[in-house]
């Protein structure tokens, strides 16, 4: 190594991390890279100047609403029970939500119980929608 890039090496082991930070931020400026996005190839050895690719995150929704939307009227006593177990209600306010559907069972429980809720409904002859 020439003397001149052996004094800047030295003059860098120097720098503070925020003066490090900063002389990263002014070199972009000056020469008009981004230093974030350059990609050492592991293969070659060699310098990507593409940025990589864009992965957007999906964001998965962790919390669901419970509507009960079909009550056979031959299946009412079952589905209230069902409705009773799943609200902790007493059974007045099971009947109005079983009486006045489509009704809002449960808000904000998570795809495994909003399942388990869903079959129990189904399986009394009722029908569940999950939003």
């Amino acid at each position: 190594m020439n003397q001149k890039l052996s004094s800047i090496v030295d003059q860098l082991k120097e720098l503070t991390l925020l003066e490090a930070a900063e002389l990263v931020k002014e070199i972009e400026v000056t020469f008009g890279i981004d230093t974030s996005v350059s990609v050492a190839s592991i293969g070659t050895g060699a310098i990507s100047q593409s940025p990589p690719p864009i992965v957007e995150a999906v964001e998965e929704k962790t919390s669901f609403e419970v509507i009960l939307s079909d009550v056979p009227s031959d299946k009412k006593i079952a589905i209230l029970k069902v409705v009773r177990n799943v609200t902790g209600l007493g059974l007045k306010e099971s009947k109005d939500i079983v009486d006045n559907i489509p009704k809002l069972l449960k808000e904000g429980v998570s795809k495994e119980e909003s399942e388990t809720i869903k079959k129990e409904i189904e399986s009394s002859g009722g029908k569940v929608i999950i939003k």
